[in-house]
C-alpha cells in the first residue's frame, strides 16, 4: 500500500509506503526492517552510516527483526536507534532485499532512507563499529551484493541530489 501526499512545492508528491507481506508467504518468513542512514556534511557532500558486525564479519546497513504488532517502518526506526544510537526521521521507503537466512529460513528486509536527527554511535552487542562513508565509497564498503544493489537504487533518489546541490 502506498499513499501520495501533497507537499509545499507545486507538482511534487511524496511517496511513502508500508510493505505488505502476502497471506501466502512462507510461515517461517523472517520479517525485518532497517535504515539507510545519511547526513550532509560540509560542501553539501552526503555520507552514509555503514555498520560492522564482528560476529558476522560483515559491513552492512542497520537492520533487525520487526516485533509483533510493529509496522516495517516502526521496526526500522527502532532497529536503527538500537544499533546506532541515532534517532532518525524516515525520508522515504527505499526498497527491499530478500534472501535465505544463515539458518535456512527465508528473510525479507524492508529498508527506509533516513536522515539523522540526533544521537551518537557507541559499540553495542550487535554492532562493533559505525563509519560515515562518502557516497562514492559506500558500495565498495558493503559486504553483501544485495546491499550493494539496493544502494545503487538509493543513489538515484532525488532527495539526495536536491540537498547536495
Amino acid at each position: 500500500m502506498f499513499t501520495v501526499t501533497s507537499s509545499t512545492v507545486s507538482d511534487v508528491y511524496l511517496l511513502s509506503g508500508e510493505l505488505i507481506v502476502p497471506d501466502d508467504a512462507p510461515n517461517d518468513l523472517i520479517r525485518a526492517a532497517g535504515g539507510i542512514v545519511y547526513r550532509f556534511v560540509s560542501g553539501g557532500r552526503v555520507e552514509f552510516a555503514c555498520i560492522y558486525r564482528e560476529a558476522r564479519g560483515d559491513w552492512t546497513f542497520p537492520k533487525g527483526k520487526i516485533d509483533p504488532g510493529e509496522t516495517f517502518e516502526q521496526g526500522a526506526l527502532r532497529e536503527v536507534l538500537e544499533e546506532t544510537g541515532m534517532v532518525c526521521e524516515v525520508v522515504r521507503f527505499a526498497g527491499t532485499t530478500n534472501y535465505t537466512h544463515r539458518k535456512g529460513r527465508p528473510k525479507i528486509v524492508a529498508y527506509y532512507l533516513m536522515s539523522v536527527k540526533e544521537g551518537e554511535f557507541a559499540p553495542n552487542e550487535e554492532v562493533d563499529e559505525l563509519i560515515w562513508t562518502p557516497l562514492e565509497h559506500v558500495r565498495a564498503n558493503l559486504t553483501w551484493d544485495r546491499d550493494q544493489e539496493l544502494f545503487d537504487e538509493v543513489t538515484k533518489f532525488p532527495e539526495l541530489r536536491a540537498q547536495a546541490s
